[in-house]
């Protein structure tokens, strides 16, 4: 699914693009309100997400101009939490607000609850499977098979597998698995990590599938596709 991030704080966008792609949606990263609305003018995206503190344009004028246009689904990121704001950004056209900082699992359950009820279908129905060499994991029925058979994951097994997978090959921190599978605002040890990971090896029937790279994190690859 195609989701267009708004947004003029790189570190924000970052932050925020990492969980969205784990979840299934390709991200489109605007950083200001001129190319938002080129952006949704080209068409083709599932969902909005409009941060309202940017350069060139007021957040509500471009949420104006992108309902005037489209019936794309909306929801405004911002820090700007009085009810004056959230009130005039719904009456402007967004379908949901959210208030900055913001957690990864409730924004993407907000994203989801969004789309439901505006009856959107997925413009990329692929992006709801991620694929690394024999594994296959499907974000829309958090279903994960390798070499065709299915394999039993808890929850945030899934969660942090699905993590893993949507940049494979890459190194993810244990603090980036934490806030991204977990919650940003969640305090309990890092190792609990550890021990999701050795649950996952354990079920994948392969420890060379997830490589633990010493004092940063983990790597997810097919075991021979593993780079010496």
């Amino acid at each position: 699914m195609r989701l267009l991030l708004v947004e003029d704080d790189p570190a924000i966008a970052s932050s925020l693009e990492a969980p969205l792609e784990a979840a299934g949606f390709h991200v489109e990263h605007a950083v200001d309100g001129a190319s938002a609305l080129q952006h949704v003018a080209a068409g083709g995206h599932d969902v909005v997400l409009l941060d309202l503190g940017l350069p060139d344009m007021d957040g509500y004028d471009v949420c104006r101009s992108i309902r005037s246009q489209s019936a794309v689904p909306i929801i405004v990121i911002t820090a700007r939490s009085d009810e004056f704001d959230r009130v005039l950004g719904l009456e402007l056209g967004a379908d949901d607000y959210m208030v900055k900082p913001l957690g990864a699992r409730e924004l993407v359950a907000r994203i989801r609850a969004v789309l439901r009820r505006s009856g959107a279908t997925p413009s990329e129905a692929s992006i709801d499977r991620l694929s690394v060499g024999p594994l296959e994991i499907d974000l829309r029925t958090h279903r994960v098979h390798l070499d065709g058979d299915l394999l039993s994951l808890t929850p945030k097994e899934f969660e942090l597998l699905a993590y893993l997978a949507a940049d494979a090959g890459a190194v993810r921190t244990r603090t980036d698995i934490v806030e991204h599978v977990w919650d940003a605002n969640w305090f309990g040890p890092t190792k609990t990590v550890d021990a999701h990971v050795a649950g996952i090896r354990r079920k994948l029937g392969d420890h060379a599938w997830i490589e633990s790279v010493r004092g940063v994190g983990f790597r997810l690859a097919a075991p021979g596709d593993r780079t010496p």
